[in-house]
């Protein structure tokens, strides 16, 4: 049995133009030690669908479907019960590090909180295990720096001890959201290579959530290509960067910076901008920007369609779309 198993959860948020659905329908499983990567621009649903597993979403939220760790429902559960599950059984690295971390307590002190609350660590035990997790993480002298404060860090340390907070309870799933947003491009390798080996040393499940394909690439076995809260194609990581389907996808790599282009080449650009919630059509929520767009993708979503073992796409034009010559993976 999985360890989560997200069924046809649907969120619809209240915005000051009414209520918006930014998740629909969306289902995976993830199993222990598994790799599973969100992807999409800024707005696709990715860090709802995070929100909602870990119940953080807004008050006004409703929340359809189903979300089951091992084998307990979350959607409706007490707050109670999940403030006992939030950081124990789920750890998360949030976006920014300087704003996931208390300004006005030591970093020890908050890698230290959640022994102390989840496992009812002695203050001593909390310590000695904190910055032995500091120290696993990379922060150089972390028994003396146990008490300094966030912003005596740089921002990838920041980042290392938001990673050590996430992992101190020893969890069954890690949700990483754009875990290298503002790094420089050494900083965030060494950021990921140390996510991977974590969650390989430790048998967890990892739902990895970026807009960069090359990051998805390199750091997940399986992956979700998100648009307007829906998934559009998923399956294994390799198998849809070689034969990416969808429209949307298409348009994803295509608008990446390719190596050994022509000088003053332009990008093949993705027509028009992600609408809002409140704007999406009742059927497929790419339509507007899509040049495959028939009248049916107006009104009617599509179907997942099967494509080969695990690797599926939902649009009506697969078969229009699959007479074109077959991308290559990116190097």
């Amino acid at each position: 049995m999985p360890i989560l198993d997200v069924n046809q959860l649907s969120v619809q948020l209240q915005t000051s133009r009414g209520p918006a659905l930014a998740v629909r329908d969306l289902s995976f499983t993830l199993e222990k030690g598994a790799t599973l990567g969100l992807v999409g621009e800024s707005g696709c649903g990715k860090s709802i669908t995070a929100l909602a597993v870990l119940g953080l979403l807004p008050e006004n939220a409703v929340v359809s479907g189903s979300i089951r760790l091992d084998g307990v429902e979350l959607v409706g559960l007490g707050e109670d019960a999940l403030c006992r599950l939030r950081g124990s059984r789920i750890g998360m690295i949030f976006q920014e590090p300087m704003t996931a971390l208390n300004p006005v307590h030591s970093i020890g002190r908050q890698v230290a909180e959640p022994l102390r609350l989840h496992r009812d660590t002695s203050p001593e035990d909390a310590r000695r295990q904190a910055i032995a997790l500091l120290d696993r993480v990379g922060i150089p002298n972390a028994a003396g720096r146990f008490d300094a404060y966030p912003h005596q860090f740089s921002g990838g340390q920041r980042q290392r001890i938001t990673i050590a907070m996430a992992l101190a309870c020893n969890p069954d799933i890690l949700i990483a959201d754009e875990p290298t947003t503002a790094l420089d491009v050494t900083v965030q390798g060494q950021v990921l290579r140390l996510i991977s080996e974590l969650v390989q040393e430790r048998g967890m499940g990892l739902i990895l959530i970026s807009h960069d394909l090359g990051v998805i690439a390199q750091n997940v076995s399986r992956m979700m290509v998100m648009y307007g809260g829906s998934v559009v194609e998923s399956g294994p990581t390799k198998a849809v960067f070689t034969h990416r389907a969808h429209p949307y996808t298409r348009g994803l790599f295509g608008a990446r910076p390719q190596l050994g282009a022509a000088r003053g080449a332009r990008l093949v650009t993705i027509p028009g901008s992600v609408p809002e919630l409140v704007d999406l059509p009742p059927g497929c929520r790419f339509e507007g920007r899509c040049h495959y767009a028939v009248a049916q993708c107006a009104n009617q979503a599509p179907a997942p369609t099967q494509l080969s073992s695990g690797h599926c796409a939902s649009c009506f034009q697969l078969a229009q779309i699959a007479l074109e010559a077959t991308p290559k993976a990116p190097a």
